[in-house]
């Protein structure tokens, strides 16, 4: 079954250590995407997520440009980070591993995603949606988000893990109608 990502009811989250004792959050607000998903065959299922960094949103405007700068996205020269599944594995219950690749700025690497299936309903205008939470911990300097200060106490300004959640709500695509006299 063909699935698409809707926008407005799907959050792509992260969260940074700052200064080592804090924790800064954001998120991005442009976000597309497919999934082919059969609940009776998870196994089955392929996914492909696009999310536009310049909709970083940190909700601080200084920080959200200096994350669209060279120093961090790159969002002139990068502007999309995708990820694309490579395998799926059912692990019990509603829980699913996806095995797949990153792009950020660029480079490519191996990130598992540790999903939830929140269910499949049909929405009051009649289209099936499904929910789905997936969470990962990646390192930012992986993909060549590098920038960073040290601080006089030991330690750095901006953490290299990252916690990323993503909240996705998607909706089935109606299959073609079948040409006449097929």
């Amino acid at each position: 079954m063909a699935w698409k990502i809707d926008p407005m009811h799907t959050a792509v989250e992260f969260s940074a250590r700052h200064l080592m004792v804090s924790t800064v959050r954001g998120n991005f607000t442009e976000v597309s995407g497919e999934l082919d998903y059969d609940p009776e065959n998870p196994g089955a299922a392929r996914l492909e997520v696009t999310v536009g960094v310049a909709s970083v949103n940190t909700r601080e405007p200084k920080r959200d440009e200096h994350l669209r700068s060279a120093d961090f996205f790159d969002a002139e020269n990068h502007p999309a980070m995708t990820y694309r599944s490579r395998e799926v594995r059912a692990v019990g219950g509603e829980r699913l591993v996806v095995q797949g690749d990153l792009t950020i700025r660029g480079t490519t690497r191996p990130v598992e995603l540790d999903v939830h299936v929140n269910g499949i309903t049909r929405s009051p205008y009649g289209m099936r949606v499904a929910g789905f939470e997936a969470t990962t911990t990646i390192n930012r300097k992986d993909f060549g988000l590098n920038w960073n200060v040290a601080l006089e106490t030991g330690g750095w300004m901006v953490s290299e893990e990252i916690k990323v959640t993503i909240d996705a709500e998607v909706t089935e695509v109606a299959a073609e109608a079948a040409p006449a006299g097929a």
